[in-house]
């Protein structure tokens, strides 16, 4: 399928102030982007590279005062993701080395922490993708999604005990209880076709079965109609823009439909 998405931030500034932005999505498996633009208003040089997970990440300094970056694509996605019950967990010493840093525990993470309750709520699934998948049901199941709950420092843990948050407090937990079990896990942020209420979106991929599988603790069943914009360890990776000055944003608005 093919969607038009995009995502208008505008921000106030006091000063000039030195930023770094994640907005661009890239080509790669399971999606195509046909066709991009990207404003800056007033425009501002900006530097583009790529960072250590192989997010599009651009550099720039915003001028003091009203600040504005829109992004608009095109991009062939799937509308399914692909699933495989029973694909098993993938030995350590077979994992491709980019796979391996996402074993570890991380800032949102603490994934070192947390091996017995995730035995507890994988029982006896098989280990690889059944035991992700059974960490992603139990969320959805008995977790609230809830907003109000979770602030920019929630952890994994944190969500555990209250049972409730968002998108990216979901992510955190199915993340950090498949790497207690050795399962690599990272975040995704993009887009998710009909996403009720619409917004940008966060869910996360295990590697199993020699692969990545997409897993969303938010959603009753596997949806496609995903664009990934970024991946990383947890959130810590993934802002959208990091801002080195008082910066305030007045206004986001993202879209996602049938192009």
């Amino acid at each position: 399928m093919r969607l038009k998405a995009g995502c208008d931030l505008k921000l106030e500034t006091d000063s000039a102030t030195p930023m770094m932005a994640m907005l661009r999505p890239r080509s790669g498996e399971g999606q195509w982007i046909a066709s991009e633009t990207y404003k800056l208003e007033p425009f501002a040089p900006v530097t583009e590279y790529t960072d250590g997970f192989g997010n599009l990440c651009q550099r720039l300094v915003a001028p003091k005062g009203k600040f504005q970056l829109r992004v608009e694509v095109e991009v062939e996605t799937s509308d399914t993701i692909a699933t495989a019950p029973g694909a098993p967990l993938t030995p350590i010493q077979e994992l491709p080395v980019d796979a391996l840093q996402f074993l570890l525990q991380s800032r949102y993470c603490q994934s070192d922490e947390l091996e017995d309750k995730a035995t507890e709520v994988v029982g006896k699934a098989l280990p690889g993708y059944d035991q992700a998948e059974t960490i992603r049901r139990w969320i959805h199941e008995n977790f609230e999604y809830k907003y109000g709950v979770s602030t920019g420092s929630t952890t994994a843990q944190d969500t555990l005990r209250d049972k409730a948050g968002v998108c990216r407090d979901f992510s955190h937990v199915g993340i950090a209880l498949c790497r207690s079990l050795k399962i690599p896990a990272r975040m995704v942020v993009g887009w998710l076709y009909k996403l009720d209420p619409m917004d940008l979106h966060a869910w996360f991929e295990a590697f199993v079965g020699g692969r990545w599988y997409t897993f969303d603790a938010t959603q009753h069943e596997p949806r496609g109609g995903r664009i990934a914009v970024a991946y990383g360890r947890d959130a810590a990776d993934v802002a959208l823009t990091t801002e080195y000055g008082p910066t305030k944003l007045a206004d986001m608005k993202v879209w996602v439909e049938k192009a």
